[in-house]
């Protein structure tokens, strides 16, 4: 069996598996599972020595990182979160156009004087003078969360950070706002959050990417061209 020239990562489950199998079956080149229909391999038809890895949307990106595979998709908010030096390890390739959702910060919507981020400095100012403590935000985003209060100039707080529904976290008394994704703001109306005015960190998609540092091989590099080539025309 010949060996694959190129290795792409695509997510294995949900929304992201469904769409990017449409994308790859709307351009001439469907994914096809080695095996049983469980399987962790696959391939792309019509492009012999491509090897398709199947695994989760944030595991890409370590594999990216690595250069356990030449490319990836995954998302945006994924990649900016978990690498240290993003432009230095992947290279965006091309919007997908879907996973589109949007990293906010958002506080409760009974916070009536609070709809930008410097009113959020002077709630945290007050906040601690009162309890003797910082807000809490609670967020799965550490890194981004830490990056965009930096340059937003909000300093008095903390971060919790969140297993489970970021969204509960202040209904809950864990914390006083939160750092999480939304697609449509509905989940966040249902536990009347709000987000603040300029509280966008990212708006995110999936990408496919290309990991700099993979072994690439003039084989590889054609196979790439070829896979941009077919999805830019579809």
């Amino acid at each position: 069996m010949t060996a694959p020239a190129l290795v792409i990562a695509v997510p294995s489950k949900g929304r992201l598996k469904d769409q990017a199998a449409r994308m790859f079956e709307q351009a001439g080149m469907p994914l096809r599972v080695k095996g049983h229909e469980r399987g962790y391999r696959g391939q792309l038809e019509g492009l012999d020595r491509v090897e398709v890895e199947y695994t989760s949307a944030a595991e890409i990106v370590h594999q990216l990182k690595a250069g356990r595979v030449h490319l990836g998709i995954t998302g945006e908010d994924l990649i900016r979160e978990t690498l240290a030096d993003v432009d230095g390890t992947v290279e965006f390739l091309a919007p997908l156009g879907f996973g589109h959702a949007d990293v906010v910060v958002a506080v409760p919507d009974c916070w009536l004087d609070v709809s930008r981020m410097a009113d959020l400095e002077d709630v945290a100012a007050q906040f601690a003078r009162a309890h003797g403590r910082r807000l809490r935000v609670a967020t799965k985003y550490m890194n981004l969360t830490r990056r965009f209060f930096a340059r937003m100039g909000v300093t008095g707080y903390r971060i919790v950070e969140s297993v489970g529904a970021t969204e509960a976290t202040p209904a809950t008394g864990t914390s006083e706002l939160i750092v999480d994704i939304t697609t449509t703001g509905t989940t966040l109306r249902a536990n009347r959050l709000k987000v603040l005015e300029d509280g966008l960190i990212l708006k995110s998609q999936a990408h496919l990417l290309a990991s700099r540092v993979a072994t690439w091989t003039p084989a590889a590099a054609k196979l790439r061209d070829k896979i941009l080539v077919r999805l830019s025309s579809n």
